[in-house]
């Protein structure tokens, strides 16, 4: 089986949500000797950017993105399998904190965020809802995260947002982390009012935009 045969595979098992495909095609990329990262960055994510194209448009559901995800979890995990701990952060798209902002204990919204960012490679650390500022700040000291994600469904709980890139400033480490925002009443405009470098209304937009800042935080 040639290459491009076998990234189709790798594409399809993520768009079946089948994990013994994503096993089989896995073992077959592996067996051909191709690269890793190529068959993550190419067949895989390509997939899921189909499964993030469905989401927004009603025709896949949260269900259908555990699925996928499970699928690529599997698909990554042969591939990178015989990676040193260095490659393996290599072949990450990236490490996430994301939380509910203090205040607020909505979380379905960040929960999809959440699945979202798992299924395209992103090792993801959840906090959960209501996480005071300092608790946020601390962990992503503690856990060497690339991006803070944080999510506000009420308007009274938006200020933690802004207090999140106030305390990174206060504690001279504001140019060490992505800041991300998203939630019902947040906007591109607030965003960029108090400081933060992304802002998406959709699940699938904040992958797009956390791997275009990563990618420029990277210098790729």
């Amino acid at each position: 089986m040639g290459k491009e045969e076998i990234y189709a595979k790798l594409k399809d098992s993520i768009v079946d949500m089948d994990p013994d495909l994503a096993q089989e095609a896995a073992n077959e990329a592996m067996e051909a000797g191709l690269d890793p990262l190529e068959c993550i960055s190419v067949g895989l994510s390509d997939g899921m950017a189909i499964m993030s194209a469905m989401f927004d448009e009603g025709e896949a559901f949260v269900p259908d993105l555990m699925m996928a995800s499970e699928a690529f979890e599997t698909a990554v995990e042969i591939l990178t399998g015989a990676l040193t701990a260095e490659e393996k952060s290599r072949a990450s798209s990236g490490k996430v904190l994301i939380h509910t902002v203090e205040g607020d204990i909505h979380d379905i919204g960040k929960n999809i965020v959440k699945t979202m960012f798992a299924a395209n490679n992103f090792e993801v650390i959840d906090l959960g809802r209501d996480v005071p500022v300092t608790t946020v700040i601390k962990e992503a000291e503690a856990n060497g995260v690339d991006i803070i994600c944080g999510s506000a469904l009420m308007t009274t709980t938006m200020a933690s947002q802004r207090d999140i890139v106030n305390l990174l400033k206060e504690d001279g480490i504001r140019d060490k982390y992505i800041v991300m925002f998203g939630g019902a009443p947040v906007s591109a405009k607030w965003c960029a009012e108090i400081g933060a470098d992304g802002y998406s209304d959709t699940a699938a937009e904040a992958v797009t935009v956390a791997k275009e800042l990563i990618k420029t935080k990277r210098g790729a």
